[in-house]
């Protein structure tokens, strides 16, 4: 069982809040993802003599950097995405916040920054939703979307682990990811770029793996695609992942395929709850290497049925059309799968309390 939170949070509220009625106009408008915030984010700060410290409640705005910031000049920052959901009853939950803060602590140790405790995490949460709780949305497929992250300060140019550094948690209402809601979508693959290295920092949630794909995702809007598809960085004919989800496949003999952990691959909650539900409904669940020839033939001959993307922000998303340079697959007007809809509505009905949670997954915070 995780420690207590021990911190003590001092609350600084907002001087220019947004009103109730634009507060209401806000979330009764088009969310999008990422573009409305509340009034109010967390801010910690650390360093190595002290540790955390500083826990605070304060209005949300733009953070003071020291020219010399570490993060500025050698890239040290994580980040995590997580949600909260309003039930029926007007309380507010959030979704495997533990497995988050564990991650959050193993992106940390990879970038050499300091290692926020799993409970200081699950707290920061709690303390935001506290204040700007009337932010989290009640509509269809909405939430609040936190977007905690860790940034080196120390004002430093040498090149060492930075001996201080802030944590923060911004929040965002957020509707559907994508435009079209749930339908699927076509997905380009990326032949000449790879979104991480041997080694390198795929496993990390660290925005210079995001910053690799944009060139890419570039390329696929270019084609007309929604996403791009990275293969492995060593023998370029391995799938990994999207610039920002987990893959799966679904055989016609009823087992569910997803790329093997690597270390070049982001471990996904959402892909571990997805793996879950799946072994739930007794399917057969292979984490293994899955070559894009596999994929193109599989799709092709029927033997694969259905492929689906995942992730915090668009949840399950089916994959209608695979395209490259020279070959396309799929049918990107063909109906969402049986399957991918029949688990994407399972894990939604856990989050937003229309079912039992059966595995412990949902902590409440308000």
């Amino acid at each position: 069982m995780n420690a207590a939170a021990s911190l003590a949070y001092r609350v600084a509220l907002s001087d220019h809040p947004r009103s109730a009625d634009q507060r209401a106009a806000i979330l009764a408008g088009e969310l999008g993802f990422g573009k409305h915030f509340t009034d109010h984010m967390v801010a910690i700060q650390w360093d190595k003599a002290t540790g955390w410290h500083d826990a605070q409640v304060c209005a949300y705005g733009p953070l003071a950097l020291d020219p010399a910031a570490a993060v500025l000049h050698y890239g040290q920052e994580i980040f995590e995405g997580i949600k909260a959901y309003r039930h029926a009853d007007g309380s507010i939950w959030t979704f495997r916040p533990d497995a988050n803060g564990a991650r959050l602590q193993r992106s940390a140790a990879r970038l050499a920054l300091p290692q926020l405790p799993v409970a200081e995490f699950t707290e920061s949460l709690r303390q935001l939703v506290a204040v700007d709780h009337a932010w989290v949305p009640s509509a269809p497929e909405s939430s609040l979307y936190f977007r905690p992250f860790m940034i080196a300060t120390e004002a430093f140019l040498g090149v060492r682990p930075a001996q201080g550094a802030a944590y923060y948690v911004i929040a965002s209402p957020a509707g559907a990811y994508f435009a079209k809601g749930v339908a699927p979508v076509s997905i380009w693959l990326s032949e000449d770029f790879a979104r991480a290295a041997k080694g390198g920092t795929g496993a990390a949630k660290c925005g210079g793996n995001y910053a690799a794909s944009l060139l890419p995702q570039q390329d696929a809007y270019a084609q007309g695609c929604s996403q791009v598809l990275f293969l492995d960085p060593v023998e370029g004919k391995y799938i990994e992942e999207l610039g920002g989800m987990n893959v799966f496949l679904v055989c016609r003999d009823g087992r569910i395929v997803t790329p093997a952990l690597s270390g070049s691959i982001l471990e996904g909650i959402t892909r571990a709850s997805i793996l879950q539900l799946a072994r739930d409904r007794g399917m057969t669940v292979e984490e293994r290497k899955v070559s894009i020839d596999e994929w193109k033939s599989g799709v092709a001959s029927g033997e694969i049925t259905e492929v689906f993307a995942c992730g915090t922000a668009a949840v399950v998303t089916p994959i209608g059309a695979l395209k490259g340079k020279d070959f396309a697959v799929g049918d990107i007007n063909a109906p969402a799968g049986e399957v991918t809809m029949a688990l994407r509505r399972e894990l939604t009905d856990i989050q937003y309390g229309r079912m039992p949670d059966r595995h412990g997954w949902m902590v409440k915070l308000a």
